[in-house]
């Protein structure tokens, strides 16, 4: 079974009222490393809390951080086993099927993020094949039936930001049912001592890394593409999104993320999101070709193509659209005065008063969320991070990373 192929476009129609910047309630909160609580540590590994969220920086071989991971994380992985494994199961699914559709979808992933499962499984008590289950847990919960999924991305900098460098966000929005996930947030910090860049991925733990930063400032997230770019899938390719923890380890600068990202080709269609400190790019892709759209100090992207070239016979979702166009009409609102706590708040504003942010809106029949958003400053490898329901919490990973 291909479980890439089975993710669904967008297909909510959202009305927007007003375009208004909300003033208040962004609940940010500053946290810098001496504030961070030490909670353990294993081997060469150390894990914090920052606020709300587990925080945990490892550093060694990829086996070596497997193993740090596992044992730091060893409460959280075996729980959101569990819980993914009885949801699952509740649903038809046998423990079987689950590890023979995990291995088939991981087969092709790059060894250093096969080493890293090997080291999980060795400490954290669960096998490789669990471990595989976890990874492609959300991909399992996108296989139920008229579940859809979202997602944007918004970077600005030149005139549009306070100093000329690029701030950036993303929103990860998914249906309700995946709040399951939530509580299992972390910000995992690679340290590799093989010479790679050091990577950040914020996400549920052990479940494959949708949103990245590198220690050089780089940048690189996904969104749906379906809508535009259709369903089918191409056997024999690597899984787009698992090969973003390999960009990220290998390049360190715009132009060489830009040349590994346009020579990948993509299993399923995607929208892939990427940004340095001077620039940011929106790639979009189906298993035949791929278009890199460029920005003037500002780009967006939601779950539609926007290239004209595409000659696509179908109009776009009118959601994809609408938040599109209120995340370009924010940016252009306050033009000059983007910082972080200003992206912060622009994200902060909900899809009905004019932005991009779902917050529990009952759509198509299903309550959505923006389960997760982040904000990124490139230059200072500044981080802001959110779960639906928490407070924002910042964090300086330039700190945390060894190189």
């Amino acid at each position: 079974m291909k479980l890439v192929s089975l993710l669904l476009a967008l297909a909510l129609i959202v009305p927007v009222t007003a375009i208004a910047l909300s003033s208040g309630s962004s609940g940010a909160s500053g946290t810098f490393p001496g504030e961070l609580a030490q909670c353990a540590t294993f081997e060469n590994g150390t894990r914090y809390q920052a606020g709300s969220y587990p925080v945990v920086v490892l550093s060694g071989s990829f086996y070596d951080m497997g193993r740090q991971y596992g044992e730091l994380m060893k409460d959280e992985l075996r729980g959101e086993h569990a819980m993914l494994v009885a949801n699952l199961t509740e649903r038809g699914y046998s423990t079987g099927a689950l590890r023979d559709d995990a291995k088939e979808a991981t087969a092709l992933q790059p060894k250093r993020m096969k080493e890293l499962q090997a080291g999980m499984a060795e400490t954290s008590g669960l096998s490789e094949a669990d471990v595989a289950i976890l990874y492609e847990g959300p991909i399992f919960f996108a296989m139920m039936p008229r579940l859809q999924t979202g997602c944007s991305f918004l970077a600005a900098w030149g005139n549009y930001t306070r100093d000329g460098s690029v701030v950036l966000s993303r929103n990860y929005d998914l249906p309700d049912v995946f709040s399951v996930f939530d509580p299992y947030y972390t910000l995992v910090v690679y340290n590799p001592t093989d010479g790679s860049n050091g990577v950040a991925t914020f996400g549920p733990a052990g479940t494959r890394p949708e949103t990245l930063m590198n220690s050089a400032g780089l940048f690189i997230a996904d969104d749906n593409a379906a809508d535009s770019g259709g369903v089918l899938s191409i056997a024999g390719r690597p899984d787009l999104i698992s090969e973003f923890f390999r960009l990220m380890l290998d390049y360190s600068d715009m132009e060489g993320l830009d040349a590994g990202i346009s020579s990948q080709r993509t299993d399923v269609a995607w929208i892939v999101n990427a940004a340095g400190p001077d620039v940011a790019y929106s790639y979009e892709e189906t298993v035949y070709d791929i278009k890199r759209r460029e920005g003037d100090g500002c780009i967006a992207a939601a779950n539609h193509f926007v290239d004209p070239s595409w000659r696509l016979a179908a109009s776009p979702a009118e959601h994809s659209t609408t938040r599109y166009s209120n995340l370009l009409n924010l940016t252009e609102q306050h033009r000059g005065a983007i910082d972080g706590e200003e992206m912060v708040r622009i994200r902060d504003v909900l899809l009905q008063d004019g932005g991009a942010t779902f917050h529990h809106d009952l759509l198509g029949g299903y309550p959505y969320s923006s389960t997760h958003q982040v904000t990124f400053l490139p230059k200072t490898r500044t981080l802001w991070v959110k779960v639906v329901d928490r407070d924002w919490q910042r964090v300086e990973l330039g700190h945390l990373f060894s190189s």
